[in-house]
Parts: C-alpha cells; sequence; structure tokens
C-alpha cells in the first residue's frame, strides 16, 4: 500500500529551460497548486511562459481569462501575471486525452518546441503515456511532466477517503488506457 501511489508518478523534469509551463486542468484546489508551480518555474527562469488550459466559459458563462487575470496579479503580481498565456479548450473536453488534444494547436500556434507540462503527482504518469504518444510524431517538440503536491492526495493515502479515491480511480484509468481504452491517434 505505501508503493501504491508511486506507481501513479512519472515525473520528467526539465533539463534545460523550457518556452512554456503548461497547467493542465484540474479540481479548484488541484488547479491552483499547478498554476502555482508553473509561476514557480516563471518566477525561477526555467519557462519563458505560463498557459492555463481553461473552458471557453465558467459556469455562469463568464469568460475565464477575464476573470483569471485579476486573480493573477493579485496573487503573483502582475510582471509574472503579464507572462501568462490561456488556452481556452471546448465544452467537450473531459478528459486528459481531449485536452491534450485541445492543447497541442496553441502550442504550435506559438511554435513553442520545449514545453513542461504541469499537473499533481499522482497523474504524471498516465498524463505523461498520453502526451508522449501525442506528441511523438513532432520530432521538434520536446516534452517534460512536472508533478506538484496536491493537497487532495494526501499521504499516507490509505488513511484519507479522498486521496483513496482519487488513487483508486487514477489506476483504473491508468489500466483503461493500458488496455486500449483511451487510445491516442
Amino acid at each position: 500500500m505505501a508503493f501504491g501511489s508511486a506507481l501513479l508518478t512519472a515525473v520528467r523534469p526539465p533539463t534545460e529551460h523550457v518556452d512554456a509551463a503548461i497547467v493542465l486542468q484540474g479540481s479548484l484546489v488541484g488547479e491552483k497548486v499547478r498554476t502555482a508551480g508553473a509561476m514557480k518555474m516563471l518566477q525561477e527562469g526555467t519557462a519563458d511562459r505560463v498557459v492555463l488550459s481553461v473552458p471557453h466559459e465558467s459556469y455562469w458563462g463568464q469568460s475565464i481569462p477575464a476573470v483569471a487575470r485579476p486573480y493573477l496579479e493579485r496573487v503573483f503580481g502582475p510582471a509574472l501575471a503579464a507572462r501568462v498565456d490561456f488556452c481556452e479548450t471546448g465544452e467537450q473536453v473531459n478528459s486528459t486525452l481531449e485536452e491534450a488534444k485541445s492543447i497541442l494547436p496553441c502550442i504550435r500556434e506559438h511554435r513553442w518546441q520545449n514545453i513542461a507540462v504541469v499537473t499533481s503527482n499522482y497523474h504524471t504518469r498516465r498524463a505523461s503515456l498520453i502526451w508522449k504518444k501525442l506528441v511523438q510524431p513532432d520530432a521538434s517538440l520536446r516534452l517534460w511532466i512536472i508533478g506538484v503536491d496536491d493537497p487532495e492526495f494526501r499521504q499516507p493515502w490509505w488513511r484519507h477517503r479522498q486521496s483513496a479515491k482519487i488513487l483508486l480511480m487514477e489506476f483504473t484509468k491508468l489500466a483503461w488506457m493500458s488496455l486500449g481504452g483511451e487510445r491516442v491517434f
């Protein structure tokens, strides 16, 4: 049980400077720590830009970038917030594969060649497999996976109900993908 969560982790930190740190969508809490992790990369000079993957609009019909920009300025300062781009995804995005497919045109549009995908630690193995398969045909694109500690996934995971649910769900998704359930073509 102690090593169960280690099977979900496949972090590949950048060995060099990246053009952009891509923050994957997640729960409210998860997305906050993912964004903070990417902003730290920006602050340290490891990344030139941060890209937030966001739905086209909020539950209330508001444009997410219009709401997010003032938040980023307040939390991280105007200078860092000015180096954040938004990649808007459609309503059909409800999986890591669909999100990756929606974000790739943004990456190509900006001609970024070195990217780091920032996600929760427990999500790194599956995200890594999906992203690697998707970008594999594009030899000019180099990929790294960054995992951040997600407060919703506490250790030891078997002592926390939410963490056990996350582990079970992520293992199920990984197994489903391994059996060909989430193909990347």
